[in-house]
């Protein structure tokens, strides 16, 4: 199929201005991207996943070009090719990591190392779970093997643990034979925690975090500290690491984390992140490796990936209010409009 066989525009969902209000949000009508060069691809999608780092874009944390379509994951079907492209052909079923992935067509690159070809049979519902686990199943595998490599024994705090990022590292953690500890708002979502792996729960609304490491770790601390909240909770996290303990710090729900004193981490020796998942997937291998891995563990069951609700792609406006609000406690997924 050329580009000539695709519509001459498609649904969009992006952003022309910064701001905190999901009202900037816009469905609306876009150029279809179009071949213009011989190794280039386009993705017709089919699923996207949805993420907090969408909201960091639209916030201004992040920066970004304007108009700036939402987006970082999907899977979908190759729908036209560049006349040199040899590792892809029109009909493919693709997974892949890249921006502007809330549109019904993507364009990339037969070069670009984020893509991986599926095998023709697989399912729609199959899709849909790796649509709903590349950038958070990806993000916690990496983590916990790249950014602190977690052992047997090991008692690490995972906050947000009824999220989406954070089930998928309470599981993967508490399968490495290590201790979680789940930190959330309410009782029901430490109740799911549990569910997944967590052997301890921590309200960080109502319990003294810091005071409840303590009594869990006899009074050690913990090895690792996994925090996707950021500002509100950089300072817990680091008070609760035991000596040579790890801070990854790697979200900005509650704000940026403040600036920090170097001869902060002094006394106890503390190591302190903040990965970027991409850093860990630069080479086809790195990719290949992770994304099988990831997808063996959903296809046999040992990961269980938790899709609270699957929106169409012109409800992105609500399915990002749903989870800015904290009324989530598993992935959302969008099906993008065939």
């Amino acid at each position: 199929m050329s580009t000539n066989d695709l519509p001459s525009t498609q649904k969009v969902v992006l952003f022309e201005e910064n701001s905190d209000s999901v009202d900037v949000i816009k469905y609306t009508d876009f150029d279809t991207p179009k071949i213009a060069a011989p190794n280039e691809i386009i993705i017709k999608n089919k699923f996207a996943g949805v993420n907090f780092i969408d909201s960091y874009f639209r916030k201004g944390i992040y920066p970004s070009q304007k108009p700036h379509i939402f987006g970082r994951e999907a899977v979908g079907v190759v729908a036209a090719v560049g006349d040199k492209v040899t590792k892809f052909s029109v009909g493919d079923k693709v997974a892949y990591l890249s921006g502007s992935t809330f549109a019904q067509y993507t364009k990339l690159t037969d070069s670009y190392v984020q893509i991986l070809k599926l095998d023709p049979s697989t399912s729609d519902e199959s899709l849909k779970f790796y649509a709903a686990a590349l950038l958070q199943g990806l993000t916690a595998l990496t983590f916990i093997h790249e950014a602190y490599a977690v052992k047997k024994g090991d008692y690490v705090l995972v906050w947000a643990a009824a999220g989406g990022v954070g089930k998928i590292l309470t599981q993967l953690i508490s399968q490495q034979g290590a201790h979680v500890i789940a930190i959330a708002s309410t009782e029901e979502k430490l109740a799911l925690a549990k569910k997944y792996g967590a052997e301890y729960g921590v309200n960080h609304l109502t319990d003294d975090i810091v005071e409840k490491v303590k009594e869990i770790t006899d009074g050690k601390g913990v090895n690792a500290s996994f925090d996707s909240v950021g500002k509100d909770s950089a300072e817990i996290s680091l008070t609760s690491l035991a000596r040579k303990g790890t801070f990854v710090s790697y979200g900005n729900s509650s704000g940026v984390v403040p600036p920090l004193s170097i001869n902060r981490l002094s006394p106890k020796n503390l190591t302190v992140l903040r990965p970027q998942l991409l850093g860990y997937l630069t080479t086809s291998e790195e990719w290949e490796h992770y994304v099988r891995l990831l997808f063996k563990l959903i296809d046999s069951g040992d990961l269980k990936i938790d899709i609270s609700k699957t929106y169409p792609l012109s409800e992105y406006k609500q399915a990002t209010s749903d989870l800015e609000g904290r009324k989530t406690t598993g992935k959302l997924v969008l099906e993008v409009p065939q």
